[in-house]
């Protein structure tokens, strides 16, 4: 039957596959785990159970009947109920219904629906190519009886015989310490001498450096120039403004903002208003102010206007 290859396909995508009028295939998680028994290892599965109460309709099975075979919805639903008014058919008959790669279907003796799911299908699309193995059981106790047998080493022999002793070798070492021992007296002494010399001329260094400080006249003979900074100053009667501000901090950090950008800003004295404006430039003619604020206005601050004003 073609139906139950679709419930086949959408039991990997979904947890719950309702066919309607008849029950519903549900799936859960079981992780990877290991037969004592039979040292089988299983990966992780999604395993398939069934509900025979969950008979509702919840679209799913029907829309993928109709987006697949391209029917209309109407059509795929009446393809399901053709379904399993044919299974349901076959199990009052007392036949077993088998869905391929999921389970069988069988009446007891209630004529209750009975369920057998296919023990190795795996629904899991994450443990996807992984296959249950066997590995043999590791015999631990050969493993420390070769162990044991490695670590078995023969003892070696000690050569106990004394060989002759040779007595110049006996004067020549004590020749040698003592030559040590005044050598090592020799370096004390003259390092003794090293340190007192090299102290006496600190002294005398020290104390030359400060009879110098002490008749030294401090005189600048070519003194530097002096800097002169010409700072630009707003002349003309047309402003750029850049804001302005009640609060005299925050026309403060505008000025420090603007100076940081290359500009060379001036704070107006507070209005009438109490506003403090903040100006980038002033210029003499109003085509050059205009042109600066066209400028302005494209690149940085939309908010920024012209102000038409004598500064006094």
């Amino acid at each position: 039957m073609q139906l139950i290859t679709y419930i086949n396909d959408l039991l990997y995508r979904y947890e719950c596959v309702i066919i309607p009028g008849f029950g519903a295939f549900l799936t859960r998680q079981k992780s990877a785990y290991i037969d004592s028994n039979t040292n089988k290892f299983h990966p992780p599965s999604k395993i398939v159970s069934f509900n025979r109460q969950l008979q509702a309709n919840d679209g799913l099975l029907a829309n993928y009947v109709a987006s697949v075979d391209k029917c209309s919805y109407e059509t795929a639903l009446q393809k399901i109920r053709n379904f399993t008014a044919e299974v349901s058919r076959d199990l009052l008959e007392g036949k077993e219904v088998s869905f391929k790669n999921i389970g069988e279907f069988s009446l007891n003796e209630e004529k209750s629906i009975q369920f057998e799911p296919v023990e190795h299908q795996n629904f899991s699309t994450s443990s996807f190519g992984l296959s249950t193995f066997v590995s043999e059981e590791i015999n631990r106790e050969i493993y420390k009886e070769e162990s044991k047998s490695e670590k078995e080493i023969e003892p070696k022999v000690l050569n106990t015989e004394r060989k002759p002793s040779k007595p110049y070798l006996k004067y020549a070492a004590i020749a040698v310490i003592a030559l040590s021992a005044v050598g090592l007296g020799s370096m004390k002494i003259y390092e003794s001498q090293v340190q007192q010399f090299n102290y006496a001329e600190r002294q005398k260094a020290n104390s030359l450096i400060e009879n110098q400080i002490q008749e030294a006249t401090f005189v600048i003979s070519n003194p530097l120039p002096v800097l002169s900074l010409n700072l630009p100053k707003h002349t003309g009667n047309y402003h750029i403004v850049a804001g302005a501000y009640r609060l005299e901090e925050n026309a403060d950090k505008k000025m420090d903002e603007l100076r940081e950008k290359g500009y060379s800003p001036f704070k107006m004295q507070a209005s009438k208003y109490g506003l403090h404006q903040v100006l980038y430039a002033s210029f003499e003619s109003r085509s050059e102010a205009s042109k600066k604020l066209y400028q302005i206005q494209a690149n940085e601050n939309a908010d920024a206007w012209m102000l038409v004003q004598e500064i006094k």
